[in-house]
């Protein structure tokens, strides 16, 4: 995961751009995986950790009718995440990560593994994606901390 983070900080590095998260199952990992990096600040904005539906709709201003409807693990509300992030700070760039990381809570929608991921720009362009992980629950957080940064290399990229 080091070569990743580290091509990700240079691409953000030499565009002067910078990076918000908000975390849900990976419980602030890919922000620590972010900061591990000697220089972070330069390209690391914040991170805001919300674990429970109450902290989605306190911090990042997510609709609790959304999370009603939808879920918390679903595409719109990872979208409204990036978006509340991308609202409340100067970052150019967001990533939301929402999932059932287990060994419980799983459901027949849900099942333990599944994570959905957003990535926003200050442009308004988002996207989001639905992948479904397999092993316990440090694998599975691992997986989405990688999946959602090697997502976020290709995004800049483009």
């Amino acid at each position: 995961m080091h070569s990743i983070i580290t091509h990700v900080s240079q691409q953000l590095m030499e565009r002067s751009q910078q990076l918000a998260v908000a975390e849900s199952c990976t419980g602030g990992y890919l922000s620590k995986v972010c900061t591990d990096m000697p220089g972070s600040s330069q390209w690391f904005e914040r991170a805001y950790i919300t674990y429970s539906n109450q902290a989605k709709i306190d911090m990042l201003g997510v609709s609790a009718k959304t999370i009603a409807e939808f879920g918390a693990v679903s595409q719109e509300t990872v979208t409204a995440m990036v978006e509340g992030v991308l609202r409340q700070c100067s970052a150019h760039w967001s990533i939301a990560i929402s999932g059932v990381a287990g060994p419980g809570g799983g459901s027949l929608i849900n099942p333990v593994g599944c994570v959905w991921f957003g990535w926003g720009q200050k442009s308004g362009v988002v996207t989001s994606q639905k992948q479904q992980f397999s092993g316990d629950r440090d694998h599975v957080r691992i997986q989405s901390v990688e999946f959602a940064l090697l997502e976020l290399e290709r995004l800049i990229a483009v």
